[in-house]
């Protein structure tokens, strides 16, 4: 049921942290990979050497998610190829922090334009042609603040909540022909996005006590989830938002 042999997928912020722990993942199971960053090196990547390490084939492709041109660009070159998206893991974000009476239009244009606009526009054209097909995965990244409202955050509050609900409404649209749309929800995973929280000890040490793992999580903790909601073992997952969290959301 999780076998991914012979399936295409295009993994969006696979440079680093959760994108490449997914498209190694993803590759572990027998995927080949598209691998898509604003500043992903053409040559000597990191997620190409994991994903050729297991034997798979891996492109990859520079693209700014903060112009519009690009993702659409990017969403032609995909929806071209002779080789249909099989799965289509909507991973690309960022994120501003300032306390919202000092968060600036330009910082709220930005993280709205790379985390819901970028993600709607990819999974729009994408899944057009999933839809031709009657077969597909796509999967978001969403957050904890898609339920929460954080702290300094807001750009990146409001977004993640418009990724929940973009999951939703995808998913009732789109179950009945055959593409499942789900969404991770990964709690504190430790990557760059966050090491000003994890260097702050008073927030750090705030954090930990609510975890009842009692740790951060690392990106590989989502991979089996990706894995699941990217197979056939999830054909009958539509709508979700799975927390890979240690517990956060039930304490």
């Amino acid at each position: 049921m999780f076998d991914l042999s012979g399936r295409l997928a295009v993994v969006t912020g696979a440079r680093r942290g959760i994108g490449l722990a997914i498209a190694d993942a993803l590759a572990a199971a027998g995927a080949d990979i598209v691998a898509v960053s604003a500043q992903l090196e053409h040559e000597g990547s990191e997620v190409a050497r994991r994903v050729t390490r297991h034997g798979r084939h891996c492109e990859v492709r520079a693209v700014d998610f903060a112009r519009r041109d690009a993702v659409a660009g990017l969403a032609a070159e995909l929806t071209r190829r002779h080789r249909p998206v099989d799965i289509l893991i909507n991973n690309a974000g960022t994120i501003a922090r300032a306390p919202a009476a000092e968060h600036s239009d330009e910082d709220w244009d930005r993280v709205l334009a790379v985390d819901l606009t970028a993600q709607f526009v990819l999974a729009r054209e994408v899944g057009r042609a999933m839809l031709a097909r009657s077969t597909g995965k796509i999967v978001f990244t969403a957050s904890l603040l898609s339920f929460q409202g954080g702290i300094t955050v807001p750009g990146y509050a409001a977004a993640k909540s418009g990724v929940a609900g973009l999951t939703r409404a995808l998913a009732n649209e789109w179950a009945p022909h055959g593409v499942n749309v789900n969404a991770i929800v990964p709690g504190y995973i430790a990557t760059d996005n966050n090491q000003a929280l994890r260097d702050d000890a008073r927030r750090n040490t705030a954090i930990l006590d609510r975890i009842p793992a009692g740790r951060w999580g690392t990106p590989a903790d989502l991979a089996g989830v990706a894995v699941f909601l990217s197979s056939a073992a999830s054909d009958y997952v539509h709508g979700a938002l799975i927390p890979v969290d240690g517990g956060w959301l039930s304490r």
